[in-house]
């Protein structure tokens, strides 16, 4: 009688091979960021059948719907964020609590919501940094009342079809956004644009 022994994953090695193969060799080499995606366990945020693929360059879909982004997104994020001890910051989590879990030991406090409640706040923030975990069509006014008054947001943005890595800084009401690198992104439907009519 022969017995089956089960190996488990080595996810260590994963989370090193990930930082090696697809953050540094994309650019992302901020110590900080290098740390904080080494020491949260990716496989951790994802249903039992996704823990083995936890670290691959591909965005994970969840059990409730939402989904884990590829790593190059949260590293990329992080790294253009620069979040600091003094930031007042807020995750618009797309569902697996990943995002929060890296930025919480950097930052003066952070607070997560759904991108529901996000897009139709009605509430002003004072959050000098968002967060928005995935890409959007457009920033609403209710997601656009959160950020403080000089505060900045990172966050993917969809322009026909292509996502990419974005950064604002809000100024009085006005808060645009500056698309940078282009990359695979999970599109958050709660920000798509009202449809409009076309004759």
């Amino acid at each position: 009688m022969t017995t089956q022994t089960q190996t488990r994953p080595d996810y260590a090695a994963a989370r090193k091979a990930m930082i090696d193969s697809q953050l540094r060799t994309s650019g992302v080499n901020e110590a900080f960021v290098l740390e904080r995606m080494g020491a949260v366990a990716r496989e951790d945020f994802v249903p039992d059948s996704a823990k083995g693929t936890a670290y691959m360059d591909r965005a994970i879909r969840l059990a409730d719907g939402g989904f884990l982004p590829a790593p190059l997104f949260h590293g990329a994020m992080l790294a253009e964020a620069r979040p600091t001890s003094e930031d007042k910051v807020l995750v618009v989590d797309a569902g697996s609590g990943y995002l929060p879990a890296l930025v919480k030991p950097l930052v003066a406090s952070l607070d997560v919501t759904s991108p529901d409640k996000a897009a139709n706040a009605k509430k002003k923030g004072e959050y000098t940094l968002v967060l928005v975990d995935g890409a959007i069509e457009h920033v609403p006014a209710g997601l656009a009342k959160l950020v403080a008054d000089n505060g900045r947001i990172v966050t993917g943005l969809v322009e026909r079809g292509v996502t990419r890595l974005a950064t604002g800084r809000k100024a009085g009401k006005a808060l645009g956004l500056l698309p940078l690198a282009e990359m695979g992104i999970p599109r958050l439907g709660a920000f798509d644009k009202p449809a409009s009519w076309s004759f």
